[in-house]
């Protein structure tokens, strides 16, 4: 009973949802951000979790506030400061980690800081701009723009053209950078080329989640699909799936009830990924007992 009525209260939810979203066009602008950020998501989130950058993408996440503030303080486009700041923080972060390895760590932690630092900064004193940070550090969706729509299309087009033209110089880095070096492949140019694309889905993702959730919505998908399959390309197109029905869901179950949006968000993928991740351990443990089943017979167990 406890179950029909989750399924009829969800069934409602949804029903609520989908008749809003005929009717409001902010809801019609979240719902293309969605799946415009979902889908930068899932293709650059895939070489963050093969290749574990998380830490780095962090640091480049983060550093992104300092763009915003300087875009508030001096009057420009918030998104066009993100997207400037977010790429000065990754050619730096890539730049640490190839010149100076030994205080790698130390430093990208320093960056992070000091971003979200200058950032809050720059925001509080800008004149005559009552900030509201939570927008930024959590993210407003349905406050979206339309021209905010276009840039985020832009950009998508633009990571989907670099991947598409450069797939086998980015799958010889993420995986084996010293094999790549020796088929000739510019390592360190496609390493900061890799960090830059980062550094743009970050960018995609800060006006979905906010600052501080993107982290979690740029791995976590990739990481479920990685659960499942084990192709590069297809992680990449089955976590570009999973990111636009965990946000378009979230979307939904938040719409009703009036929550947050980020972080309903964030928390139905964090569940998906812990579903997936029991799913994934026990096929594991069934594969692994079928196997000892055909490799010993019965009557030889017992003999």
């Amino acid at each position: 009973m406890a179950t029909m009525s989750a399924w009829c209260i969800m069934g409602t939810v949804m029903a609520d949802f989908f008749n809003a979203l005929l009717q409001f066009g902010f809801l019609q602008s979240a719902v293309l951000a969605a799946v415009l950020a979902s889908i930068g998501c899932g293709f650059i989130g895939t070489f963050v979790v093969v290749k574990r950058i998380s830490f780095i993408a962090g640091g480049i996440a983060h550093s992104v506030l300092a763009g915003i503030g300087a875009a508030v303080y001096f009057g420009f486009a918030p998104l066009l400061g993100a997207l400037l700041a977010a790429v000065a923080a990754a050619l730096l972060v890539g730049l640490i980690r190839i010149y100076g390895k030994q205080q790698e760590d130390t430093l990208i932690a320093a960056m992070w800081a000091v971003g979200m630092a200058i950032g809050v900064v720059l925001i509080s004193k800008s004149p005559g701009y009552q900030a509201d940070l939570s927008s930024y550090l959590f993210g407003n969706i349905l406050l979206i723009e339309k021209s905010s729509l276009w840039i985020m299309f832009v950009l998508d087009i633009i990571l989907l053209i670099i991947i598409s033209s450069y797939y086998r110089q980015f799958l010889a880095v993420t995986f084996d950078e010293e094999f790549a070096r020796l088929r000739g492949v510019p390592v360190t140019f496609f390493y900061l080329l890799l960090l830059v694309m980062v550094a743009i889905t970050v960018v995609l993702l800060v006006q979905i989640v906010g600052l501080i959730l993107v982290l979690a919505l740029l791995t976590l998908p990739a990481a479920i699909a990685a659960h499942h399959v084990h192709s590069l390309g297809r992680m990449m197109l089955v976590s570009s799936i999973i990111g636009v029905s965990v946000s378009l869901l979230g979307l939904a179950l938040s719409f009703g009830p009036d929550l947050p949006s980020g972080p309903t968000i964030i928390l139905l993928t964090a569940a998906v990924y812990l579903a997936s991740l029991v799913f994934s351990h026990l096929r594991q443990k069934r594969q692994g007992r079928l196997a000892t089943a055909s490799q010993y017979p019965a009557g030889e167990r017992h003999g």
